[in-house]
């Protein structure tokens, strides 16, 4: 039975979403469209958003100037869900660097480090390793890239595929770990304990027995780090190419 909290919805279903390359642009705001669809979306069912990134990272870009991006969504799930809130009110959170422990932690960072040095790229920049709360972002050209930088990449990484080889080389030496290595976004991929993906945030939304669960996203191949939670049989997957291309399907599926 759906809680109280959700009684004034009509359909008892939550609908998630990825966010870079399915509610905005990579590393970009929300378009006016699209926060005036969720808005309407939500009228008639729960949402939420599940991202890889830290939650200062997505406020910057789904929050609104003047006001409080958590009142917009029912759940906000930050690094897959380890940073989670629901209506506002924080929930459990996880450490990776608990989970691994610091003497498992530091070989594998260095050797990210020493990966990326010998890495001969067109340009690099800063900041190649971010520690997170539940995982680590590894970047070969450097989270400081520009948007064009970023972009170029990007369309360099299609081509080379030094993220997929990076991550191959990764699961080789550092396989026993239990790590998942879990391609998103333009530049970078994520590390983070097996089971840690994007079906981490199922679990808080489980009590709510919701009728359905839907999920968008567009990293949903087999490595992307949309994947996972994309193929989890609780939810009802939807792959999309773009934020024009959600607004699409959430008019299709909730506005007609």
């Amino acid at each position: 039975m759906v809680s109280s909290a959700f009684a004034d919805r009509p359909h008892k279903k939550l609908v998630l979403f990825d966010v870079d390359g399915t509610l905005t642009p990579a590393r970009q705001s929300a378009s006016p469209e699209m926060l005036e669809v969720l808005r309407a979306v939500r009228k008639k069912v729960a949402i939420g958003f599940v991202g890889g990134s830290d939650l200062v990272k997505i406020t910057e870009q789904l929050q609104v100037p003047g006001t409080d991006m958590l009142n917009d969504f029912d759940y906000a799930f930050a690094e897959n869900g380890l940073t989670a809130y629901k209506m506002g009110k924080v929930l459990a959170t996880q450490s990776f660097i608990k989970w691994v422990g610091e003497e498992q932690y530091k070989p594998l960072i260095n050797f990210c480090l020493h990966y990326i040095a010998d890495l001969d790229l067109p340009i690099k920049r800063g900041t190649f390793i971010e520690f997170r709360n539940g995982m680590v972002n590894v970047s070969p050209i450097g989270r400081n890239a520009s948007l064009q930088e970023r972009w170029d990449f990007n369309a360099y990484d299609k081509e080379h595929g030094v993220r997929e080889a990076f991550v191959n080389v990764l699961k080789e030496k550092f396989g026993h770990l239990g790590l998942t290595f879990a391609i998103g976004g333009q530049i970078s991929f994520d590390v983070f304990p097996n089971g840690w993906d994007k079906t981490y945030a199922l679990r808080h939304v489980e009590d709510e027995q919701f009728e359905e669960i839907h999920f968008f996203g567009d990293k949903t191949h087999k490595g992307g780090n949309d994947y996972e939670i994309f193929e989890d049989p609780r939810t009802i997957g939807h792959t999309v190419t773009c934020p024009e291309d959600t607004i699409r399907e959430l008019k299709e599926m909730f506005l007609q």
